[in-house]
């Protein structure tokens, strides 16, 4: 009974404040509502005034430090030349919790109207039909197409090739040609020189005039300078030799390229007539072609291509101070006709000095 007496006057703090909310009367209604806790600490609302186009309005290192921050720095108040938005601005911005609208509702906002400003206006095409249809025939290859492709296929894959060219000045044997015809009635052509002095150039560098044995591993230099004679026909390219070319005349080549080029076309050649030799020549000069690169004819280590001559104005000789009275001549540029040669060789049977000295041996001759 005595504590409750000591607490006869103990009123609840709910019922306190209930009773003190009648007794403020309208005042009380009409007090404000408490304002919602703001975020950032100051708020950035009013456009600022600037001399410089919107677009204009950051700096951009601002720009690049209010995209990575994802926020739009355009409402700051620009400390810059008129009104620029600057890299201090920003950081000072960010640091003080200055709120700027983000980039994406911005992006959110203007996306519609972009896109509804950017949307065009279908029309209708009438595209054409296309027909990609053509007409076709399978060739089937012959046998001899089948062992050209056979072989110069195992020969690019297989054999390392390496090449070497060298440009010869064919003016004096144009000149020899030219004075066998009129002189001696011998018709001659350029190939038939070419042969010739290739013939002779292999006979000074017999390590050209090879084949290699590649189950053996060996090389094998021969004797004798058998040049094969590449002969473009209807079922192929047919090689047929010329035996013992470097023992043969101009005269006795020409004749022998001639009846081996005929019987080839007609198909009427032996066996032993090209199967074999010691070294090739390919020759499209007739055909326009002014250079090319051949494919090697295994077991043969080499082959040369020749392309077309080629008129070519040429610098003259230096002439030395003390040779100042020498004749004039000699230090003008001169048109010559020149013909690209490329050999084509095997590395593991002729090297680069080799092939070097087989085309300095064939531009002498020649």
């Amino acid at each position: 009974e005595e504590d409750i007496a000591a607490f006869k006057d103990f009123v609840a703090p709910e019922a306190a404040a209930a009773a003190a909310a009648p007794a403020g009367g309208d005042a009380a209604e009409e007090a404000p509502a408490p304002a919602a806790a703001a975020t950032p600490a100051t708020t950035a609302t009013a456009a600022p005034a600037r001399d410089v186009p919107p677009e204009f309005a950051l700096m951009p290192s601002a720009r690049s430090i209010s995209q990575s921050a994802g926020v739009d720095a355009t409402v700051l108040e620009g400390t810059g030349k008129g009104g620029r938005v600057t890299k201090g601005d920003v950081l000072k911005a960010l640091k003080d919790g200055v709120y700027m609208p983000p980039l994406a509702a911005k992006a959110a906002d203007a996306a519609p109207a972009a896109q509804a400003a950017a949307a065009p206006t279908p029309i209708d095409v009438t595209i054409p039909p296309i027909t990609t249809d053509s007409t076709y025939e399978d060739v089937p290859n012959n046998n001899m197409r089948k062992v050209i492709a056979k072989r110069l296929t195992e020969s690019k894959s297989q054999v390392p090739h390496f090449y070497t060219t060298v440009q010869i000045e064919l003016d004096a044997a144009l000149a020899l040609r030219k004075q066998l015809a009129n002189n001696h009635d011998v018709k001659v052509s350029v190939n038939d020189l070419v042969i010739r002095s290739a013939a002779l150039a292999l006979r000074d560098v017999p390590e050209v005039n090879a084949t290699y044995n590649p189950k053996t591993n060996t090389v094998s230099t021969h004797d004798t300078v058998d040049i094969s004679v590449a002969v473009a026909t209807p079922t192929g390219l047919i090689t047929p030799i010329v035996p013992q070319t470097s023992t043969l005349g101009l005269s006795e080549i020409s004749a022998s390229v001639k009846d081996l080029a005929t019987r080839a076309r007609d198909g009427k050649l032996a066996p032993e007539e090209y199967q074999g030799g010691t070294f090739c020549i390919s020759n499209l000069g007739m055909f326009g072609i002014t250079e090319f690169s051949a494919v090697i004819n295994p077991p043969q280590a080499a082959i040369l291509a020749v392309g077309g001559g080629v008129k070519t104005v040429v610098p003259g000789k230096w002439i030395d101070d003390e040779e100042k009275n020498a004749s004039d001549a000699k230090r003008r540029p001169t048109v010559k006709t020149l013909m690209t040669a490329r050999l084509s060789a095997d590395r593991r049977v002729v090297d680069e000095a080799t092939a070097a000295l087989f085309l300095s041996s064939l531009n002498k001759y020649l």
